[in-house]
């Protein structure tokens, strides 16, 4: 007994000393470019990021102050399918941990079996006074315990702990791409409504052209080609209004694909109000894009590939574990309970693989791969989001000149169709001219509605990009501001 309790004092001075001992290599995050002081197409500056990741993104849609749009918004995160799916992934990521998590402590059974036997006549040894047949009765207790020496354990443990981390990540980003996915299609929704507008009340016109082009003919005062030019006005204005209702239907079809509804049952009421292109406010990017959790899940990623190496390696090692067992026996004679018939064994085990034909080594240098691949992910993750962001500044800025560019290209447009039609009216031109300018006024009023979406549709990909929103007192709509980014050093960020 005495010789057991020194080699489990000895076992235990071991673990002691070597219980801390992880052979995974010092974690460091992957090194970035240098990276400029300002973003390129803005002058807002950034700071080197701190993990903030976790901070609420908020329901960064309500800046667009539409009652509609937070509605579906709200329907997204309760009913989408697809985050349902990232949701049971986050799920399992954590049961995942969990169950590496149970290794770094002893697992504990009981057993009992009571049973009855009989052994053959001719057994093998079998003493002369051992009866033929005879009860068996066992209960009791068993007990494992992996001494992770080199950290094996603990680094997997380590390692869910990091995937469970990245699965929320990819959760939140799973959520914010969905609800501004339907945030693009909703406002690409709006534009078709207000095209669909501006095409009626185009055709409405083309309408009181064509009858006095036909006033005009049948008084002899115009001809039949000035008939027929009015006519292709009118079938094309028809036609483009069809369009329009054909890819309003899309947009329509996906925000019901979105919100968990059946596109055969779904409908939005048309709406002529223009939404308005948020400002975005100064110091935003500096701080949202420490948010982005797509950067965050492969860090994370790339901490799990790092430790990963680190179980590799422990392979290399002997594995030690403690053993022990207590409970009673007996052949169904006397009591089970009694002093004589317990049982007991308690001991080390330590396994190590001699021969594998190059398993382990070939296992690490897939650790080290994977570490390798998780850290390019992970630069190429910043580079991409530091691009989107430059990306959506720029068509902020530059979309915004040419709306006013195309604004007063329609202003132009405009006097232009009142000049000629006049003119068709006093009889100086032929109806030609009405129809170059009518042409030239409807495209210059739609492209500088176009573009007004499009700007929209910009501000919600800077939002994404920038990995969540803002308040609307954040953005200044409250407050009156203007688009000269005048927000306080105390802008509040969700």
């Amino acid at each position: 007994m005495r010789r057991l309790v020194n080699r489990l004092l000895a076992t235990s001075l071991a673990v002691a000393v070597l219980g801390g001992c992880s052979l995974a290599p010092t974690y460091h995050t992957p090194q970035l470019p240098p990276m400029p002081s300002s973003f390129k197409e803005g002058d807002t500056a950034w700071k080197v990021a701190a993990p903030s990741d976790q901070q609420s993104r908020g329901d960064w849609w309500t800046v667009y102050a539409d009652g509609s749009l937070s509605g579906l918004e709200s329907r997204l995160d309760a009913q989408n399918p697809s985050l349902a799916a990232a949701l049971a992934r986050y799920d399992q990521a954590n049961a995942y941990e969990s169950q590496l998590s149970a290794g770094l402590f002893p697992q504990i059974g009981a057993l009992a079996n009571p049973g009855r036997a009989r052994q053959s006549n001719n057994r093998p040894l079998r003493g002369g006074g051992q009866p033929n047949e005879y009860d068996s009765d066992t209960v009791g207790i068993e007990a494992d315990f992996d001494l992770d020496l080199w950290g094996r354990i603990r680094n997997e443990v380590s390692a869910g702990r990091a995937l469970a981390q990245a699965a929320q990540a990819d959760l939140a980003s799973a959520k914010l791409s969905l609800e501004a996915q339907l945030a693009d299609n909703y406002v690409r929704l709006r534009g078709y409504d207000i095209q669909l507008g501006i095409l009626r009340d185009a055709l409405s016109a083309y309408q009181h052209a064509l009858q006095l082009t036909e006033n005009r003919h049948n008084g002899g005062v115009a001809s039949g080609m000035d008939v027929s030019r009015a006519q292709t006005q009118l079938y094309d204005a028809q036609a483009q209004i069809t369009d329009v209702l054909a890819q309003r239907a899309l947009s329509e079809h996906a925000i019901a694909a979105l919100v968990g509804e059946p596109a055969s049952s779904f409908s939005i009421a048309p709406e002529q109000e223009q939404l308005k292109v948020p400002v975005t406010p100064v110091g935003v990017p500096s701080t949202l894009l420490e948010r982005r959790p797509d950067i965050a899940s492969a860090e994370r990623k790339v901490f799990a590939a790092n430790a990963g190496i680190g179980v590799a390696r422990a392979a290399f090692f002997p594995d030690l574990s403690l053993s022990g067992n207590f409970g009673f026996q007996d052949t169904g004679m006397g009591s089970l309970l009694s002093v004589g018939n317990r049982y007991w064994a308690l001991g080390p085990l330590a396994t190590l693989d001699i021969f594998d034909a190059g398993l382990r080594r070939a296992e690490l240098r897939q650790a080290q791969a994977t570490f390798a691949e998780e850290s390019a992910d992970y630069r190429q993750t910043v580079l991409t989001a530091f691009r989107e962001v430059e990306d959506d500044l720029a068509l902020l800025q530059q979309l915004g000149v040419e709306a006013k560019q195309e604004d007063q290209a329609y202003g132009a447009a405009q006097q232009t169709l009142n000049i000629a039609t006049n003119r068709y009216r006093e009889g100086i031109v032929n109806y030609l001219e009405v129809v170059t300018a009518q042409t030239a006024a409807l495209s210059a009023q739609r492209d500088a509605q176009t573009i007004r979406t499009r700007r929209l549709q910009a501000s919600v990909d800077l939002i994404r990009a920038l990995g969540g929103g803002w308040t609307r007192e954040a953005s200044g709509l409250d407050s009156g501001a203007t688009a000269k980014n005048t927000t306080t050093d105390t802008t509040q960020v969700r």
